[in-house]
């Protein structure tokens, strides 16, 4: 099933917009904010906790760069924070020029010209977005390839579990503990009993923490 097809864009309640694939009933996103999802889930949870190592180069990587919204939020937090952001994502199914045209993530957090380099850099090359800012982004199958390693921080943002079950096994929360560094993070926006158990399974120590805004819980896992 290709899912570039039929997307369609909306806007959330705090006024920036998601995608929606038709063909899975699914939000790329929550409705609830996306901006609001993506700072807690991912900068909040995952790069602010890492950053009590008192590091000062964090490696990223992403499952799922989609709107290339996580991405923009985290140039934006390496600017804040004096950090060197490397930042790895893949992406199976890459939105087009024509929707990054129609999303409103630049005006949202008031940075324009970084969402233009965000998503105008060329693929599968490593690219300097900002001072403190390196972006490459893989379009790569997180089942089928081969992926890079050495990374500290992993948003982990694929479609849930009841839409795509194949991205939430053990054999790939084991690829994804393979990739990483030790004393390194995972972050989701889930917490699915089933999930967490896989990532257990994979090697993670887990544990749940407080949700966005309209969901209680997510998970964070550790590679000690």
């Amino acid at each position: 099933m290709d899912l570039s097809k039929n997307r369609k864009i909306i806007k959330t309640n705090d006024g920036s917009h998601t995608l929606v694939v038709p063909e899975l009933n699914e939000h790329y996103h929550s409705i609830h904010g996306a901006v609001n999802e993506a700072n807690h889930v991912f900068l909040k949870m995952g790069l602010d906790e890492f950053m009590k190592q008192k590091a000062s180069l964090v490696n990223v990587f992403e499952v799922g760069f989609g709107t290339g919204l996580n991405a923009l939020l985290s140039a934006k937090w390496a600017k804040i924070n004096s950090c060197n952001l490397h930042y790895t994502s893949i992406e199976k199914y890459p939105v087009s020029k024509e929707e990054f045209d129609q999303l409103n993530y630049g005006i949202s957090v008031n940075e324009i010209e970084i969402y233009e380099k965000i998503y105008s850099t060329p693929w599968n090359e490593l690219n300097k977005v900002s001072k403190s800012f390196y972006l490459k982004k893989l379009n790569l199958d997180i089942l089928k390839d081969v992926l890079p390693g050495g990374f500290d921080v992993v948003f982990f943002d694929a479609f849930a579990p009841n839409k795509q079950p194949e991205l939430w096994t053990v054999s790939v929360f084991k690829k994804m503990y393979e990739i990483m560094n030790k004393n390194s993070l995972l972050v989701t926006y889930c917490c699915q009993g089933q999930a967490k158990r896989n990532m257990i399974e994979a090697g993670f120590s887990v544990e749940k923490v407080p949700g966005p805004p309209g969901k209680r819980e997510m998970l964070r896992a550790r590679k000690l």
